[in-house]
């Protein structure tokens, strides 16, 4: 049996992505799309079929896996790294999406000199996670749900369960 190497927290990011897009990306438009090498994309896509959640044979998302890890994994194989207050782009409850159905005080941000809010700071899963995001609005939305997965209570928790579900399946 062939020895899995462990998924990494951007192999979640190029997943979302080739859900966001809901077409066929080659390994260079990925690389493009995400600021990722391609070597790195390819990789990331080895590791995905490894853990199951890429299918063989037609090279795409096994969506009920990748939702199932996200419902009941992500949290704790790639739990959140808190900074200190910050100025970002908004995340988790945060994000505009989250803010129409929660009224919160405080927040979370991606730092990043050119944003918005001001909050408490969050490690991107990705270095280059900021720039993939202002390229697609959708991908956004996706990993402001990732990030109140890992960062907040019931309520929100159920409610960004509900709204991925809907995106990925």
């Amino acid at each position: 049996m062939k020895r899995h190497p462990g998924m990494r927290p951007h192999d979640i990011v190029v997943l979302l992505k080739m859900i966001a897009t809901q077409q066929d990306m080659l390994f260079k438009d990925l690389s493009q799309e995400l600021f990722i090498s391609p070597s790195e994309i390819s990789e990331s896509l080895q590791r995905s079929r490894s853990a199951g959640l890429i299918n063989y044979s037609k090279n795409q998302v096994n969506r009920q896996s990748l939702f199932e890890f996200l419902e009941f994994g992500f949290k704790y194989v790639f739990p959140a790294q808190l900074g200190t207050i910050n100025i970002g782009i908004p995340t988790s409850t945060g994000h505009e999406f989250m803010r129409r159905h929660f009224s919160l005080e405080a927040y979370y941000v991606w730092p990043d000199f050119n944003g918005t809010q001001k909050g408490t700071s969050v490690e991107p899963l990705y270095s280059n996670q900021v720039k993939a995001i202002q390229k697609d609005p959708l991908l956004y939305e996706m990993l402001a749900l990732m990030d109140v997965l890992r960062l907040e209570k019931v309520r929100e928790v159920n409610y960004a369960k509900e709204q991925l579900r809907k995106r990925i399946l």
